[in-house]
């Protein structure tokens, strides 16, 4: 039998929405987000905040720290809900 992937579950959901709006509140675009996650030591390309925030790739812990680190937030600020978030999951993969 092959292996499916992980679903990306709600806290995953809730965390690529918050990265958006925070990313978007701070006008960044994701080239500038992901070049100060790479400044921080973590290397990212903006594809794959792009796949993150569209919740087609899981953000892991390294990414959250540096991803919160960069948006100037405490890690647990991207996993909790956002108070707007509708149910919808967004993912166009």
């Amino acid at each position: 039998m092959p292996n499916r992937p992980v679903e990306i579950g709600p806290a995953g959901l809730h965390t690529a929405r918050a990265i958006e709006h925070l990313r978007l509140v701070r006008e960044l675009t994701q080239h500038q987000l992901a070049a100060r996650c790479t400044a921080l030591g973590r290397p990212m390309a903006n594809t794959a905040l792009s796949r993150t925030e569209r919740a087609c790739r899981r953000c892991d812990v390294d990414d959250l720290v540096a991803l919160a680190t960069a948006l100037g937030v405490s890690p647990a600020a991207l996993l909790l809900p956002l108070p707007s978030a509708s149910g919808d999951d967004r993912r166009g993969c």
